[in-house]
């Protein structure tokens, strides 16, 4: 707080002592008290008037910084009110014991909406578990069926599989550092399993793939890692083109190691390239064609800025697109 701050706040009780003390002089010239005498007696009374304001300024001021101090040593800064002294006089007290008050209602409140996320975030997390027996029971009745309609129902569970395991990753995108556990892997195995874990799609699709450069190790979370190579697959073959091709690559940019995932697709349009990873965001694209639910890339960005992963993404309009992956050096991870 600032001088000036101090007397703008202020300016109606100075004023109204000011005024008072007039009157109080005009009283005592019509009273016959002379002029002298009156200006003696104003001269010793403004040293206390100063004196008396720039106390209330200095206490003002410790009190301020007292509070802030405070503040910015609290981890969690809502519980405030529980770790500041009372202040001295009674209205300062009440106006405490109020703002407290309202901070435990608060605070009751948060806990109260914290449980709930954590029993909708764990009842998510068991129906995932339980409606993979129907999806693996449905894939074991496709082998009793022959040509067109069982590639198709397998493509179809495939779609299921990976609308499921998205609910999955997105309830863990919350709390990741849970379920994540970092470690040197092959960047080979990495995109191995999520082309496997996606091959009916890219099958159907006539994908056809390249892979370059992925006998290389890197540190990182192996689970979360094949999720976002996967949700790059699943984009990649949604939105392809006539004779699509998707490039997996791998190379090193000092210690740094980047993954490259390029296709010769429709593209992102440029004013939406912006805007591909908001939650919720589908585009043109994803509204022409359907079945989006702007969520993958989303959930990519999210998780990519947890494992540090730097996740960029470069696009042409009818010409396809890039996306890098930029896994920094171990040494460099601030998780471990």
């Amino acid at each position: 707080m600032t001088l000036r701050e101090f007397l703008s706040d202020r300016l109606g009780r100075i004023a109204l002592q000011l005024i008072c003390t007039g009157l109080a002089a005009l009283f005592l010239l019509a009273t016959g008290t002379q002029p002298g005498v009156l200006a003696l007696l104003l001269l010793a009374l403004l040293p206390v008037f100063v004196t008396v304001q720039a106390v209330s300024f200095l206490r003002q001021c410790a009190r301020l910084r007292e509070l802030e101090t405070i503040l910015n040593t609290l981890d969690r800064k809502y519980l405030f009110m529980e770790c500041v002294p009372p202040p001295g006089n009674l209205y300062e007290r009440r106006l405490f014991d109020l703002t407290r008050r309202a901070g435990r209602a608060m605070t009751g409140a948060v806990s109260d909406a914290k449980a709930a996320q954590r029993e909708y975030r764990e009842y998510v997390e068991r129906w995932v578990h339980e409606i993979k027996a129907p999806v693996t029971a449905a894939r074991l009745i496709c082998r009793d069926l022959n040509g067109n309609t069982r590639r198709k129902l397998i493509v179809e569970l495939a779609q299921i599989e990976a609308h499921v395991e998205r609910a999955l990753f997105y309830a863990r995108a919350e709390n990741p550092e849970q379920d994540c556990l970092f470690r040197q892997v092959n960047m080979g195995d990495i995109a191995a399993e999520a082309i496997e874990n996606h091959r009916p799609l890219l099958v159907q699709s006539g994908v056809r793939l390249e892979t370059d450069g992925l006998d290389c190790t890197v540190c990182t979370d192996e689970k979360w890692a094949v999720f976002i190579l996967g949700q790059l697959l699943q984009n990649a073959a949604r939105y392809r083109g006539a004779e699509p091709v998707i490039s997996i690559s791998a190379r090193a940019c000092g210690k740094q190691t980047q993954l490259i995932v390029q296709d010769n697709g429709i593209g992102i349009p440029a004013h939406e390239l912006s805007r591909v990873s908001d939650r919720g965001f589908t585009g043109s694209n994803g509204r022409a064609r359907g079945g989006s639910t702007g969520m993958g890339l989303y959930l990519c960005k999210k998780l990519a800025s947890f494992l540090d992963l730097g996740l960029h993404i470069v696009s042409q309009e009818g010409e396809g697109t890039t996306v890098t992956l930029t896994f920094p050096a171990k040494e460099n991870l601030t998780k471990l």
